[in-house]
């Protein structure tokens, strides 16, 4: 029961939840090292829902101020090709006096000589982190979940932007959407290839938390990242987007601010769009909502019939299924974005390489504290310390689930959960 902010705090996961060896020998659980690393989470009463605490993160722009460097990738995929650009946070003194006025803030591009010394063979963890829709590696709630494992100096981290993001230049007509899973893909590639010592792991924020969910799913124990945590994920998109146009607010006001931010994200790239794309942008840029904008961008880019299909397509939940690293994923069951109708409990609780932590408060990228802090950098923090510290690595067993659980054999059929509607090459 919440009182005075006190959110409750619940956990679902396998009956039988993935084995894990600490450094020191002992053995532990997935589910007992989220339960040992996510804490009591205390916000501020005066931000008492969850439309209070989405709506907070509009106002509330104090956050640590992180640096990057920016690089530009161009794609290995021949049918998604173009450019996407990631953002590595800096620490370099010299570094945080330079800033590119086109950029967002706190943010350059690399330069030459820079692009040349990259790679190390050092073995510090690396974090690859996702942001959410029309966001960026400057997102408030970004940095105050990164900022404590950079300014430790134990940690790197590095940004995927989505294309057309945080000022980044598309030189397709692509842009992205939740299946946009093929730039994280080559980013963690090149990462592993040009830092081979360095256990990588993830970080995705709504969207973004989905894009890297998807991700999961299609590698399975492939994956080199080692854990992830999954913030605010909208789970099924269909289920949510229904929620929010069932309601005057969820309407009016998620689905306008959300659909004005991928209308002005889609206007910086008309050029692009034109030239590339049979879009009609004048309609495109006239669209109000946005599954509006879905309907319009997103069903001819990729050929959906309809923004449902898209939604039902591009959800995450069952490729949770078939996640295959220890994964933390954290949601507010007040999210009046990600809808607590769309949380998948049963699909967690099938899985023993994924614990699903929802707490009663916290709005869409929340959690304020009193004071102004963020609750959901806590448990992204002391998770990620954990695993890149105290848990021997080396002794996950990538292969719990050996044989299918879904299907019927004897009836010759079976469950792919990461089966999909578009097809998509995956031949890098």
């Amino acid at each position: 029961m919440e009182w005075l902010g006190r959110a409750k705090i619940d956990f679902t996961t396998s009956q039988k939840s993935l084995g894990l060896k600490e450094k020191d020998g002992s053995a532990t659980d997935l589910l007992e090292i989220c339960k040992s690393t996510v804490p009591a989470c205390q916000l501020n009463p005066l931000i008492f829902n969850g439309h209070a605490q989405t709506m907070w993160t509009a106002a509330s722009k104090a956050a640590p101020p992180l640096h990057y460097k920016r690089r530009i990738f161009e794609a290995d995929h021949t049918e998604f090709n173009g450019s996407f650009v990631v953002d590595f946070a800096v620490t370099d003194p010299s570094a945080k006096e330079e800033a590119d006025e086109t950029l967002p803030p706190r943010t350059a591009y690399f330069s030459e000589d820079e692009l040349a010394k990259m790679g190390s063979d050092d073995s510090r963890p690396m974090l690859v982190v996702l942001h959410g829709l029309s966001g960026g590696s400057h997102e408030v709630y970004l940095r105050h979940a990164i900022a404590p494992l950079v300014d430790s100096g134990k940690w790197e981290a590095c940004v995927v932007i989505s294309r057309g993001c945080a000022n980044s230049k598309i030189t397709t007509g692509l842009l992205y959407n939740a299946r946009a899973t093929w730039d994280i893909r080559q980013t963690i590639k090149w990462l592993k290839k040009t830092y081979p010592n360095r256990p990588l792991f993830g970080l995705g924020f709504s969207l973004g938390a989905c894009i890297l969910t998807n991700y999961l799913g299609e590698e399975g124990s492939a994956t080199p990242l080692k854990a992830a945590v999954a913030v605010a994920n909208p789970w099924a998109l269909h289920i949510s987007s229904k929620m929010l146009q069932s309601s005057f607010i969820g309407l009016h006001v998620y689905q306008k601010v959300l659909g004005d931010a991928m209308r002005a994200l889609s206007m910086r790239h008309k050029e692009e769009l034109d030239k590339y794309t049979n879009i009609d942008t004048a309609h495109l840029f006239s669209q109000k909502y946005l599954y509006e904008f879905d309907r319009a961008y997103q069903c001819p880019t990729w050929g959906y019939p309809t923004e449902e299909a898209y939604y039902r397509d591009a959800s995450s939940s069952d490729s949770l299924l078939n996640v295959r690293i220890p994964l933390l994923a954290i949601n507010a069951v007040d999210d009046p974005i990600a809808s607590s109708l769309a949380l998948p409990y049963a699909e967690a609780s099938t899985n023993p390489y994924t614990v699903l932590c929802t707490t009663s408060l916290g709005g869409h990228l929340g959690w304020f504290e009193i004071g102004g802090g963020r609750w959901h950098g806590k448990p992204i923090c002391n998770f990620l310390n954990h695993m890149a510290f105290e848990v021997d690595l080396d002794s996950i067993d990538y292969e719990v689930n050996k044989k299918r659980t879904s299907g019927n054999p004897t009836h010759g059929t079976e469950f792919d959960p990461i089966r999909r509607k578009m097809y998509v090459h995956l031949n890098q």
